[in-house]
């Protein structure tokens, strides 16, 4: 199954895309959907239908309770970066304030000069969970999406504390679609290509197989810390090709588009904007 979150003229509503349309659900977002006891049917049940093509699409997710985002987390993206494999993930969070749609422009802040890429999957948490065991964290994983989480470099490494590079409003776009895992190849462990381009150009192109901590160990390792809920997100990390880490290094400018792309999953394609 393939959700999404749209806005419309009465506020966002969670749809089921089916080919070439959608078909609206009683529920304000997918969040809100998976937050319900009676997600599934509510998932599948019949509404409005619309053109996907036309649609205006929101974050998939607009209002995370939580988004935890995880570093260095591709192999190949470490090894890039001059690091050792790490024995625990490497974790920060992003705020809502911060999401886009999968359509919508990148907010080029005047703060920043250094604006880089970083193409990832999101796992999507459908049920509460708290010390999952390897099978609860499975259980919890309501399907997956794309987010390019992009990052202002110059502010990220201020400190030695990422966050604040990496939550700068209105730059993060997220979807297209929520996708259930039995959609996709290797299901809760998913083997995806993806990739980023700038213009066209080729940036970032890995498959999600490279990850060092997948989706369901980092379920069981963050449930550790706190209650994942039904509509928390986990971006799983990014892969080597990054702007930094070119020489020289190559940022983001005014105009220019950004596509994200994994495969079975979708693309956002974003242009830059000077804000």
């Amino acid at each position: 199954m393939r959700l999404a979150t749209i806005r419309t003229r009465g506020g966002t509503r969670a749809v089921r895309v089916e080919g070439e349309e959608y078909v609206e659900l009683n529920a304000g977002d997918v969040g809100e959907l998976l937050a319900y006891p009676d997600a599934g049917a509510r998932a599948l049940g019949a509404g409005v239908t619309g053109a996907w093509a036309g649609a205006d699409l929101a974050p998939v997710i607009p209002r995370p309770g939580k988004t935890f985002c995880v570093g260095l987390n591709y192999r190949n993206h470490i090894l890039e970066m001059g690091r050792e494999l790490p024995a625990h993930p490497t974790l920060f969070a992003k705020f809502s304030d911060a999401l886009i749609g999968a359509r919508d422009d990148i907010s080029l802040a005047p703060e920043s000069s250094a604006v880089d890429w970083e193409a990832e999957l999101c796992v999507v948490i459908g049920r509460e969970v708290r010390r999952a065991s390897d099978e609860q964290a499975v259980q919890a994983i309501a399907g997956f999406t794309a987010m390019n989480d992009v990052t202002m470099r110059d502010w990220q490494f201020r400190t030695k504390e990422w966050l604040q590079g990496k939550t700068f409003e209105g730059t993060t776009p997220l979807g297209p679609v929520l996708v259930t895992p039995d959609e996709l190849e290797g299901g809760t462990s998913p083997r995806l290509n993806l990739a980023s381009l700038v213009d066209g150009e080729t940036m970032q192109q890995a498959n999600t197989s490279d990850l060092v901590f997948g989706p369901a160990a980092l379920v069981c390792y963050i449930s550790t810390i706190t209650t994942l809920r039904p509509g928390d997100i986990i971006a799983t990390g990014t892969p080597g090709g990054v702007g930094y880490a070119r020489n020289p290094a190559t940022y983001l400018s005014n105009g220019q588009t950004l596509v994200t792309e994994i495969s079975g999953i979708g693309r956002l394609e974003n242009v830059a904007r000077t804000s």
